[in-house]
């Protein structure tokens, strides 16, 4: 016989949450906020264009790819504008049902999370009508944002890691762990609550170790570690080989990757440079491209114009031809490279290698000036040797143009310099110094083009004074008229050449933690402290004509109460912890743990998800809020149950204690009156004057209901 329990309270809210959530969800059928920015990404996964978000892992943007994919989104819309209508080729619906599903089962988890910590079924659905009801959370899930994905993730880590310790069945620990993964892969936020969970985890195998009854203590540690350690490592490191596998074409931001990363995908550099010589050689024609890609990228450069006799400040200079770093491609990038001891400026046959360590001249290909360093200050860097094309004056100032090739990601010392592949220093045999972009921009004499000096105190492995060689062919002609047209000709041969996974893994890593935009203040942005007193508002959508909008602002009830109940249980824990100590026993040992566990999930994960808020330079929004905000709204059923059953023992105590109930009821009221206003047409208000409003309509719904 096989039997089946339905628990209907769990069935009852995720209906409500599925209807919250899903209901109309094509409404407006206009770009919402954020929509603008993860649009743009849709379309380039649609397209398969690589692109670059430093803001965070591939994951979440892969999920919202899949609702696309699956609408028959083919990616041409323009995400130039909040506000605009989206057109008949877009499937609004399939882009922001999965978000939505994610909100609507966030509920029934928090049903489960509050059971799992062993309070009541009451408590829990306490906690689902707060969170089903809270107006933040609602507008968050219902378009095609990140967020709600991201909660759901965080809980069900949560709640499988809470189910495993109870139940020890290996599944839950999995889970976890996958959720985990997931959750981090959504956004770099997930790293907190996943911390969170270490702790968490680390302190129970902490007791596992001490326990001398369990036997095989060491599987049971291991299987933790691959669980709650290796597993998310793994997922993370798939996320983004799915990422790269989807995204092989080139795109707009190549520019920002190494010559060797644009070179494996297809299109763009990849075209440019397909046949090239793999082996630099005497005689090789090469353009010079920073491996750095701060301030951008950008290719060694001269062109016919020289420094001037002096600069503003009094300066002088050597009057040569300027060398530059310019960040668009061009001819005058080109430069020969050639040996010292030989007049020729074409490769012989067969091609004798440029090796580590071997000594060149760099002659640039349409001046034929050599590029030279000598004991003159540099324009912009005075602590700097300027970096020439050399002209004879002849004066007093002699050509210092030898150059030694040093390979920094060589395997042996006499390595051959690869195209894209190498990494160099280039350093001056007179001077020592390294030729690196010094990252100032030059006046307009200069062009506004970048500095490149001879720096004599290198130190380390600097990117801005390594070069590789990105487009590359061997030197025919020797006269400089038939080199000119030479030069302009595409390259040729075929190489293809493949970077491993890891190599392009560890670079566009690099690049996201490393690679920032400029923050600038945003009209809605806001600072943590003003999210707690819910201080501040951002309006999501305006209808062009009837003034209807969308404004993502918090129940004041809710986040009142619960900004109390964090009160509360400090209080509450400060005070049983010392009475503990002297063995004042308050309430049972059993009661002290699940008081202390569920402390270290809801206020803790409030903390960890909010207070690292302070820490960070960027544009914030009240979203950011919205995981510490879930935790501590579950926060609110665990201090009730507690203080109406083990401190609130007598019928008035209790009867008190039922008015401040009735004010959480209340908020499901106010919630639902001003859902109306923020979505279908009333003038928008200020966040003081909706704070106002809704405490206004709180205290006189309570106040009549006594």
């Amino acid at each position: 016989i096989v039997t089946v329990e339905i628990n209907l309270l769990l069935v009852a809210v995720t209906v409500s949450a599925l209807v919250t959530r899903l209901y109309g969800i094509h409404f407006p059928k206009a770009v919402v906020f954020d929509e603008v920015y993860y649009g743009q990404f849709l379309s380039l996964y649609m397209k398969h264009v690589f692109f670059i978000d430093e803001s965070g892992p591939p994951f979440g943007h892969m999920i919202l790819a899949l609702g696309a994919y699956l609408g028959g989104f083919d990616g041409n819309f323009v995400w130039n504008r909040i506000g605009a209508e989206y057109t008949s080729n877009v499937p609004v619906w399939s882009l922001r049902v999965i978000p939505a599903l994610a909100g609507s089962f966030c509920i029934p988890l928090a049903y489960l999370l509050v059971v799992e910590l062993g309070y009541s079924h009451s408590s829990a659905l306490g906690a689902c009508v707060l969170l089903l009801m809270e107006n933040s959370l609602i507008v968050q899930s219902r378009f095609m944002l990140l967020e709600s994905v991201l909660i759901f993730f965080l809980l069900l880590a949560v709640l499988s890691y809470l189910r495993f310790h109870k139940a020890h069945k290996w599944f839950w620990l999995v889970t976890s762990g996958v959720s985990c993964a997931c959750g981090i892969g959504v956004k770099y936020m997930g790293m907190f609550t996943y911390f969170l969970l270490l702790g968490l985890a680390a302190v129970h195998t902490w007791h596992v170790i001490g326990d001398r009854t369990l036997s095989h203590v060491m599987v049971q540690i291991l299987v933790r570690f691959l669980a709650l350690v290796v597993l998310p490592v793994i997922m993370y490191l798939g996320f983004f080989y799915i990422h790269l596998t989807l995204l092989y074409r080139s795109g707009p931001h190549d520019q920002m990757m190494s010559s060797a990363f644009q070179a494996s995908l297809e299109g763009g550099l990849a075209r440019i440079t397909q046949g090239q010589p793999l082996d630099v050689a005497f005689g090789s024609q090469v353009t010079l491209r920073t491996v750095s890609s701060k301030p951008v990228p950008c290719w060694l450069h001269s062109h016919k114009a020289n420094y001037p006799v002096r600069y503003e400040n009094g300066r002088g200079s050597s009057h040569q031809q300027q060398v530059t770093c310019y960040p668009f491609k061009d001819v005058n990038n080109w430069w020969i490279i050639k040996d010292p001891g030989r007049h020729s400026l074409v490769v012989s046959s067969p091609p004798r290698p440029v090796r580590h360590g071997d000594i060149i001249q760099l002659l640039h290909g349409m001046t034929s000036r050599y590029l030279n360093t000598h004991d003159v200050a540099a324009p912009m860097s005075p602590h700097s040797q300027e970096v020439s094309g050399y002209i004879d004056f002849n004066v007093s100032m002699p050509a210092q143009n030898l150059w030694r090739v040093d390979i920094v990601n060589r395997e042996s010392d006499r390595e051959i310099w690869k195209t894209i592949l190498s990494e160099v220093r280039l350093v001056h045999v007179n001077t020592s110094a390294v030729l690196k972009l010094s990252g100032a921009s030059l006046p307009e004499w200069g062009f506004k083009q970048l500095e490149v000096v001879g720096d004599k105190i290198y130190k380390g492995y600097q990117q801005s004074g390594m070069w590789n060689v990105e487009e590359h062919r061997y030197g025919r002609s020797q006269e400089q008229k038939e080199r000119e047209l030479e030069l302009k000709l595409p390259t040729h041969s075929d190489i293809k050449r493949n970077l491993t996974f890891m190599a392009k893994f560890l670079e566009l890593q690099w690049k996201m933690l490393t690679v920032k935009n400029e923050e600038s203040e945003h009209k809605y942005s806001s600072s943590p402290l003003e999210w707690i007193t819910m201080d501040t508002n951002i309006a999501y959508w305006l209808h062009p004509s009837s003034n209807a909008q969308i404004q993502l602002i918090g129940n004041i009830v809710n986040w009142t109460i619960a900004n109390l109940s964090l009160v509360v249980y400090s209080l509450m824990f400060l005070t049983y912890l010392p009475r503990r100590r002297r063995k004042v026993e308050d309430i049972p040992q059993d009661t002290w743990e699940q008081l202390v566990l569920a402390g270290v999930i809801c206020f803790g994960g409030w903390a960890v998800n909010y207070l690292p808020f302070f820490l960070m330079e960027k544009t914030l929004f009240l979203y950011h809020y919205l995981p510490a905000l879930t935790f501590k709204i579950l926060q609110i059923p665990v201090v009730i149950e507690h203080l109406y059953i083990h401190v609130l023992r007598s019928p008035a105590q209790r009867k008190a204690f039922g008015g401040v109930i009735l004010g959480v009821l209340c908020s499901v009221y106010v919630s639902y009156h001003n859902l109306s206003p923020l979505t279908y047409g009333q003038p928008a208000l200020s966040s003081d004057e909706l704070a106002a409003l809704r405490w206004r309509e709180s205290w006189d719904i309570l106040l009549r209901k006594r």
